[in-house]
This record gives structure tokens, C-alpha cells and sequence, in this order.
């Protein structure tokens, strides 16, 4: 087994008494992609933002690196993981080349050809170079996903979380994202990403962890997760799983109710 790169244990958050992750037991290895799933509401953003450090746990710990997360400074989390969230607000008008930029605030000893360099390949892997004159703000919600996603790839961290990645983007674009995300576990790193297309995960994922009102309820290979007396009962909704015809991995099938 790979290196565990960032790790929860017995991760719980409360707000007002209502309870949005219990007992998140939860690893991330070097060189995989995970996929965490399950219906809107089950705490799966919330359990990103625990590992992200953007949240603070009121039982259990987040490790990243070996270290408790809550010891790590700031600058040096920056350095250690990158977060995409679901939807990213810009107050100003940022050109996309500035935005994408921001991902290299963390390395300030970098050259600014070093610099240059990673945005310019974090934009090409993301599809957006054609905007990078362009305002933020006047980009389609697609192509504001794609610009986020460069910045978080220019950031060049060990440890990569996504929320919804996908969720906005067309076909091409998101067999293009997840491809990369695919990419980045090739070279070693960790990715963990909030994905609604059961599908996409199937196709992409090492290993899925579903959760379920607050709770994950199930984590491990994906092939073995993904059933459909499982999914059925967590989504509320009966499905069928059978063998996808065309590549190595399970096809889920939403059925009449």
C-alpha cells in the first residue's frame, strides 16, 4: 500500500446541535483517486472542508503529511493540498491568467519562469489558455469551473480535493477533468473528489466512499462499493448495477420506482 498522504479519524462536526459528519473514518494514498458519493445533504462537502482545514473537527483528528492538520501553518498547508470548491466567488474582474496565478502565491521562492511554467501547463490541462485574457466574470459556469481547476493544478500540491468538478461542465469537458484528475494520481499524488455522476466515479475512481446522513457509511474498491443494494438504499431510489459494455467497470442504471 502506497504512502497515506492525508487521513481522518473518528472525524464528527456539529452546528447547532445538528450533527453534518459523525465518525468520519477516511485515508487518502499517494497515487489514487477517490471519489467520496452519496445524496444531497449526506455531509460530503463538509467532510471535504474538515480534511481541506477550512473546518475544524469537534472530535476526532485530520492528518495530512504525518502531522495533525490543525499544527500545520497556513502557508505550509498551502503547500501540502489544494482545494477546489463547488463554486468560486470573485468580488473583482480578474483576467483568468491572474486567477490561475493565485495558485502560486504559496511558492514564493519559485523563478517567475518556474512560475510561468506551471500556469501555463495548468491552463492546458484544464482547456482554458483560449481565456486567459478573458474576465472571470464573464466566463460561462463551465468555463469558471475549468479556470478554477487551473489554479488549483498551478498550485502543485501532494494532496488535491475537489467538489463537484464535474458538475457544471459538458461531456467532453468532463471526461477531460477527470482525465486529469487521473493524471495527477499517475504522478503520485492524492486526489479525493465529491462526485454526484455515479458514473464518472465508476469509470475513474480507485476507490468511493458513500456517505449517508452524516455518516460513511462504506469505503473501498470501487467495483465493490458500488452495488446496487447499497446505493439503492442510501439514495432512496431503486438502481441496477451491471457490467458497463464497453469499459472495465460497473454501469448504474436509475430504474422506474
Amino acid at each position: 500500500m502506497s504512502r497515506v498522504l492525508l487521513s481522518s479519524v473518528g472525524t464528527t462536526y456539529a452546528v447547532d446541535g445538528a450533527v453534518l459528519v459523525e465518525e468520519a473514518d477516511l485515508s487518502l494514498h499517494a497515487g489514487e483517486v477517490v471519489a467520496l458519493v452519496g445524496p444531497n445533504g449526506a455531509g460530503k462537502t463538509t467532510l471535504l472542508r474538515l480534511l481541506a482545514g477550512d473546518l475544524t473537527p469537534g472530535h476526532g483528528e485530520v492528518r495530512i503529511d504525518g502531522r495533525r492538520l490543525a499544527s500545520v501553518r497556513p502557508r505550509d498547508l498551502a503547500r501540502l493540498r489544494a482545494m477546489l470548491p463547488h463554486h468560486t466567488v470573485l468580488q473583482f474582474a480578474f483576467r483568468v491568467l491572474d486567477v490561475v496565478m493565485m495558485g502560486r502565491y504559496p511558492h514564493r521562492e519559485a523563478t517567475r519562469s518556474e512560475d510561468e511554467a506551471a500556469v501555463a501547463s495548468a491552463m492546458a490541462a484544464a482547456d482554458v489558455g483560449f481565456l486567459a485574457e478573458r474576465l472571470f466574470t464573464t466566463l460561462s459556469g463551465g468555463e469558471q469551473a475549468r479556470s478554477s481547476l487551473a489554479r488549483v493544478l498551478a498550485q502543485e500540491t501532494p494532496v488535491v480535493l475537489l467538489d463537484e468538478p464535474s458538475a457544471s461542465l459538458d461531456i467532453r469537458h468532463q471526461e477531460l477533468v477527470m482525465g486529469v484528475l487521473r493524471g495527477l494520481a499517475a504522478g503520485g499524488a492524492g486526489v479525493l473528489t465529491v462526485l454526484h455522476d455515479l458514473n464518472l466515479a465508476a469509470r475513474h475512481a480507485d476507490r468511493v466512499g458513500v456517505m449517508d446522513r452524516a455518516r460513511l457509511v462504506e469505503v473501498g474498491p470501487t467495483a465493490e462499493v458500488l452495488r446496487a443494494d447499497l446505493l439503492s438504499a442510501v439514495y432512496g431510489h431503486p438502481v441496477a448495477v451491471v457490467p458497463h459494455p464497453y469499459a472495465d467497470c460497473p454501469l448504474v442504471l436509475p430504474l422506474s420506482p
